[in-house]
């Protein structure tokens, strides 16, 4: 990693403007093994509803969705394009095209998905590696595993790679920076509805 990236990845706070938000394989056939894999859906969810009221564009990656089908609807209604792909990094697949075709000009790519340790982590490093100007945010607790002790894992080697590890309330709040925002009383609303 780069001085110039540790130093974009250390103290610096999330901007919708320059945001993009990616999805990982939340597949129907997935989640029912991921641990709280209904809980991880919802925090998807409730991040692309949010990305979509404060104008920040949700990509979505299918991992071989021909032999592990579609995303779960709530997450692929939400998503603005889907990636199918068959790396488990979904980067040679297509995702750089499709960020930079979302949000010409990113700086920021918030990534949660499944599995962590493999699909989600994969990605995340990919992006780390694509573009010397992106600060990738992985959301933890919208992202699963079959088991914690992957999750967790998974959760130190992004932060060891200089991806920022966050909350979707993290992002949701900096995102939104003002109380007097005019999305906020909508926003907060959703993260209320979800506890």
């Amino acid at each position: 990693m780069s001085e110039r990236h540790a130093a974009l990845n250390t103290a610096d706070t999330l901007h919708a403007a320059s945001s993009v938000l990616v999805l990982v394989d939340y597949q129907g056939r997935l989640m029912p093994a991921i641990h709280e894999g209904e809980r991880v859906s919802a925090r998807a969810v409730l991040l692309a509803e949010g990305a979509r009221l404060l104008g920040v564009p949700v990509v979505g990656t299918e991992q071989n969705p021909s032999r592990l089908g579609p995303n779960v609807d709530a997450v692929k209604a939400l998503c603005d394009a889907t990636v199918a792909k068959t790396h488990f990094d979904a980067c040679p697949d297509g995702l750089v095209d499709a960020v930079q075709a979302a949000r010409p000009g990113c700086t920021d790519i918030v990534i949660a998905g499944c599995e962590a340790h493999v699909c989600l982590l994969q990605t995340a490093l990919g992006l780390l590696r694509a573009w010397p100007d992106w600060r990738v945010w992985v959301v933890a607790n919208a992202s699963g595993s079959r088991r914690a002790s992957d999750h967790a894992a998974a959760m130190a080697r992004l932060t060891q790679a200089g991806a920022n590890v966050v909350t979707h309330e993290m992002v949701l709040f900096e995102w939104l920076a003002d109380c007097r925002h005019e999305r906020f009383r909508e926003v907060l609303a959703l993260i209320k509805a979800a506890d």
